[in-house]
């Protein structure tokens, strides 16, 4: 291979790593909230409002526990008062259009699942079985996040039982960004797991290439 279009492979796979790692129709957290909505609509009861806003609420809520796993539970959660407080102002959501949170499931593991599988261990029980097909519900927001980075895995999913385009509203009309981590709604590129593990895989491939490149491999 002549050394420019060597190199010119090289910078096209760099090129396409960047743009799969930044690609918002990659998002794990819209693929849990399809998977919820598609058990949901299989058991009829019906298909619940993708939220931006809360969303981004469920993804603040993951990082209240800091990364620890073991605080994972029912005994253990973040106060209510935190969504006006915190999580609200974190994600430029206005507060008065906060409306009551009808159902929480929280699940964290030491490595990275698809969001099938997360599916599967969010729904560990009867209990979390009767919050996913309450017909109260009429909004979702869900979100899944690393911890810097990395292990353990948070996947978080709230309901509520707001009014649709007025509920959770966002300032501007626009989420802020959170990194790390992804949430369902949102046009925002993602920092998800699969994404920047595949985009970094590519990357090596890509620097193999030009190092093969400079040694006219």
């Amino acid at each position: 291979m002549e050394i420019s279009a060597c190199f010119l492979a090289a910078s096209l796979l760099l090129l396409s790593s960047f743009a799969s790692a930044t690609d918002s129709k990659n998002n794990p957290a819209d693929e849990l909230v399809s998977v919820i909505n598609s058990n949901r609509t299989s058991h009829k009861s019906p298909a619940l409002f993708d939220n931006a806003g809360l969303g981004c609420i469920a993804l603040q809520y993951i990082k209240a526990y800091q990364g620890q796993c073991g605080e994972v539970g029912d005994s253990k959660k973040p106060p209510d008062s935190s969504f006006v407080d915190t999580f609200a102002p974190n994600c430029g959501v206005e507060a008065p259009t906060l409306a009551p949170v009808t159902g929480r499931l929280l699940a964290c593991q030491s490595t990275y699942v698809s969001p099938e599988a997360a599916f599967n261990i969010l729904i560990e029980n009867a209990r979390s079985l009767q919050i996913l097909h309450d017909k109260n519900h009429t909004e979702v927001g869900a979100a899944v996040s690393g911890t810097d980075g990395g292990a353990p895995y948070f996947w978080c999913v709230l309901f509520s039982n707001g009014t649709r385009n007025s509920s959770f509203a966002i300032q501007g009309g626009v989420a802020k960004t959170v990194r790390p981590g992804c949430f369902s709604g949102n046009n925002d590129d993602c920092s998800g797991a699969s994404s920047l593990s595949s985009a970094l895989w590519t990357m090596v491939a890509a620097a193999w290439i030009a190092v093969a490149c400079c040694f006219g491999m």
